[in-house]
């Protein structure tokens, strides 16, 4: 299934995309968020569609697509996962996995207008693949304990400030990570069982240029590796997102200039769907 939540910033309607339908989930719950996925929400939604019980949306075209869940309590990230944007980031590839941290209220609607923070001259973009929890994780077994515990993927954009991250860092990455609007999320979250997410393509453009194109079968840490260590230092809450990397093809490569106002970014992972932010000026 593929949930998304549509509407203004903090009045999101929960809906369920099956096909060309927009069926409003309101009658079944309030959000999509760590409650609806830890409780039982995705079985009831199925329950009420294969009962008939889910109404078309009024008007869904024509609504703000947000986040498609709602604020987790934390947004974890895998930093170069992949070989080839370790390169050229400068870096060898890990030998054990990096985490660091976003804001959780950096995550914002798929199409959003972002905002290059003052001062910035180095905002990057990163195509990433994101894992939702669906269930409390702690200290999980192994991998295919892990894999039970995600309720689906999502289209992510790890936007980063270079400077911010690299220069004036203190050694931190979260310092350039965290500027408002800085995780695009989106357009929709989908189950399991809608895609094989450990081989998808994923792709980015800025202004109609190619810049990112690679498959997440070339995580170095894959999904079930991620959720499964990342349980043993920490307790991941149904609801929060974990961004797993982004390959090469980003700005900090120095192949490509970083952006400024009136740039767009066109992000897309198959079965996911496809982002579009335009930049604006701070």
């Amino acid at each position: 299934m593929r949930f998304a939540r549509l509407g203004s910033a903090g009045a999101e309607i929960p809906v369920l995309l099956d096909g060309d339908r927009t069926l409003d989930l309101r009658g079944v719950t309030a959000d999509i968020d760590g409650a609806f996925l830890a409780g039982g929400g995705v079985e009831r939604v199925r329950a009420a569609l294969e009962a008939g019980e889910l109404p078309e949306l009024e008007g869904a075209a024509d609504l703000r697509i947000g986040a498609p869940i709602a604020r987790p309590s934390a947004v974890y990230c895998i930093g170069m996962n992949y070989a080839a944007h370790a390169a050229e980031s400068g870096s060898a590839p890990p030998e054990r996995m990096v985490m660091f941290m976003k804001a959780p209220n950096t995550v914002v609607g798929p199409n959003d207008d972002v905002s290059i923070p003052r001062g910035s001259v180095k905002t990057d973009w990163e195509v990433e693949l994101g894992i939702v929890i669906g269930e409390r994780a702690s200290y999980l077994a192994d991998e295919a304990d892990a894999l039970a515990h995600i309720a689906g993927y999502v289209t992510a954009n790890d936007l980063s400030e270079r400077t911010f991250q690299l220069e004036i860092s203190g050694g931190q990455w979260s310092k350039g990570k965290s500027s408002p609007g800085f995780c695009p999320t989106g357009p929709w979250l989908a189950t399991p069982d809608e895609i094989d997410a450990s081989d998808v393509r994923l792709r980015s453009f800025v202004n109609g240029e190619p810049r990112q194109d690679s498959r997440t079968s070339d995580l170095i840490f894959g999904i079930g590796r991620i959720v499964f260590e990342l349980s043993q230092v920490l307790a991941l809450e149904p609801g929060d997102l974990v961004l797993t990397g982004t390959p090469e093809g980003v700005a900090l490569s120095g192949r490509f200039p970083y952006l400024s106002a009136g740039d767009v970014v066109e992000l897309e992972i198959d079965g996911l769907g496809r982002q579009r932010q335009q930049y604006v000026s701070a």
